[in-house]
């Protein structure tokens, strides 16, 4: 499986859910107007948290082949696509039970036998008993750090240590050219204990490589 991080909350995941085959999945394609460039998007399934601009640009993204679109999931529900299986989970994009901000969808992905969960833009202090046992245990986590919209980089500590994930990807904080303001990713680096951290152009994982006993944090390029 590879991952790619195109800023925001926007990624790319390639996953042969079995020998011979692929699927592209794209999660939150964001519009222009925030400052970033979309990239080429080509995806067999789409799924959007949110209908937020900086979330839900689903024209950008087009399928494998021109006969097709991608198979959009923007809510919750459980779903089977060729052979991937999604759950979206109801949370909220704020504290204050969706009145700030709305609704958003936390979506776990299982396939090539691990579980990636992402949390798009939660704005919750904590995870509830209901979400935490629908979420399950977790290969890689990614979650908004970016404070001001979502939870911010001290919150995510917090968040982290319920799910417990072996893999925590940071996404949606401040980088350059981003016209929405956002904290810096240091300050949660700062918070885990660690002074600097190679970025990395994509994720290439398989479930052989996930460790049990020591949970890594990895930092993706946009």
């Amino acid at each position: 499986m590879n991952i790619f991080w195109h800023g925001q909350s926007c990624f790319k995941i390639i996953t042969s859910p079995r020998k011979n085959s692929q699927v592209n999945i794209v999660i939150d394609p964001f519009d222009e107007g925030i400052g970033l460039k979309v990239p080429k998007l080509e995806a067999d399934i789409l799924l959007i948290t949110h209908s937020h601009r900086d979330h839900n640009n689903i024209k950008a993204v087009g399928a494998p082949t021109s006969a097709s679109l991608p198979f959009l999931i923007s809510g919750p529900g459980e779903y089977e696509i060729k052979e991937v299986f999604i759950q979206g989970i109801p949370s909220f994009h704020d504290n204050c039970q969706g009145k700030e901000r709305g609704e958003n969808t936390i979506y776990t992905i299982e396939t090539e036998e691990m579980k990636i969960c992402h949390l798009g833009d939660f704005g919750q202090k904590e995870l509830t008993s209901e979400q935490l046992e629908k979420i399950g245990e977790i290969d890689i986590l990614m979650i908004p750090l970016g404070g001001i919209y979502t939870i911010s980089a001290k919150e995510a500590i917090k968040v982290m240590s319920q799910i417990e994930p072996k893999i925590t990807i940071p996404m949606h904080y401040q980088i350059p050219k981003l016209k929405i303001k956002l904290e810096d990713l240091k300050e949660f680096l700062k918070t885990v204990g660690i002074k600097s951290i190679e970025p990395l152009n994509k994720l290439s994982i398989k479930k052989k490589d996930l460790s049990v006993e020591e949970a890594k944090i990895v930092v993706l390029k946009p």
